[in-house]
């Protein structure tokens, strides 16, 4: 685990060059993804076929991943999470993934994979998925004040604290403290109150952190004391001897995510080498990395479940008794109206 952060950072000064510069050379692949992702432990088995990792370009955020490729960025596959999916594939971007090329499908998450069956099509492959909850420095914070979601508009914190940038957690987030477990069946009125909530949490922030090696740099240094983050932070700074714990027994909840990758339309280069990556990456060594290394869980159910409950509680991924708002599809005219108003709250409006 200590070295996860430094791949995190390392993956944060990569994701500055130009879209389309490449980290490697061995292979005609490209894939388009989040920074940190060229992390090798993820698809060793491509890295001992191929003789190294394929091609990486590299994206801040779904929308500006999904507005290059609309302008014409070509790539083989890309890294996108649930909620964006329904929207890259009504926009023509994506091709079907054909389960009979996937060594382990059978063994891929069967709720996750089926959630992007679109007429008789699969279109995402499940990878990475995770929690996000309260996040804090238990030495320089009362555990009594993060029993609640209220705590981010607590002005005793003002300053102190920070969220994601990142529409769907934040959104998780301000839904849950609203009382909304579901947004699937989130209404205009619920989208509101949750905006609203958020507005006034703006008003204690920091700053919203971009990933998770600047969270962990905020949290270390104590700029920051309480955020709203993904289990990788608990899981990784407690194993670089900081007191970062994460409470996802909050009255009101916390949130899951999963995130996979999906084949691009057109990609220029080998199918066969493609499917060769997507092969690799859901191998069970690849899910031990994963869970072990980063603390996020995996999308080959099998390989999870060999772990042990034990690692998962450990990495945060384990069973909660209060509601989880889970980041599933949702209403594309909801989200697309909470990506605008996003920028607003960021913006101080």
């Amino acid at each position: 685990m200590k070295n996860s952060i430094k791949k995190l950072m390392l993956g944060t000064v990569l994701s500055g060059f130009a879209c389309g510069a490449a980290i490697a050379d061995s292979g005609d692949l490209v894939i388009f993804d989040w920074s940190g992702y060229e992390d090798e432990g993820f698809f060793q088995n491509y890295v001992t076929q191929y003789g190294g990792p394929p091609t990486y370009a590299f994206f801040g955020e779904e929308e500006e991943a999904f507005q290059k490729l609309r302008a014409g960025f070509r790539a083989d596959v890309s890294h996108p999470c649930s909620q964006s999916v329904a929207k890259w594939h009504e926009a023509g971007l994506l091709e079907p993934i054909d389960p009979a090329k996937i060594t382990n499908w059978a063994d891929v998450n069967t709720e996750m994979k089926e959630a992007f069956k679109i007429d008789g099509g699969y279109y995402m492959l499940p990878f990475d998925w995770g929690t996000t909850a309260v996040t804090y420095r238990a030495d320089l914070v009362d555990a009594a004040d993060i029993a609640s979601l209220e705590v981010f508009r607590n002005p005793a914190y003002a300053g102190r604290m920070s969220l994601p940038d990142n529409v769907d957690d934040a959104y998780a987030l301000g839904y849950l403290a609203t009382g909304v477990t579901d947004w699937s069946v989130a209404t205009d009125d619920d989208f509101m109150k949750a905006s609203a909530w958020l507005r006034e949490a703006h008003q204690n922030m920091r700053t919203y952190w971009a990933d998770g090696a600047e969270l962990a740099q905020l949290m270390t240094s104590g700029e920051v004391v309480v955020s709203w983050a993904w289990n990788e932070t608990p899981t990784t700074m407690q194993a670089e001897g900081i007191d970062i714990q994460a409470n996802r027994n909050t009255k009101e909840g916390s949130s899951s995510w999963f995130c996979g990758y999906v084949n691009l339309k057109d990609g220029p280069n080998s199918e066969d080498q493609m499917y060769d990556m997507l092969n690799a990456l859901m191998d069970p060594s690849s899910a031990d990395y994963i869970v072990n290394e980063w603390g996020y869980g995996h999308g080959n159910q099998t390989a999870m479940t060999a772990l042990g409950p034990d690692a998962l509680d450990g990495a945060g991924l384990g069973d909660v008794d209060t509601p989880v708002l889970a980041q599933i599809p949702m209403n594309q005219q909801l989200r697309e109206k909470m990506i605008a108003e996003f920028e607003l709250i960021k913006a101080g409006f």
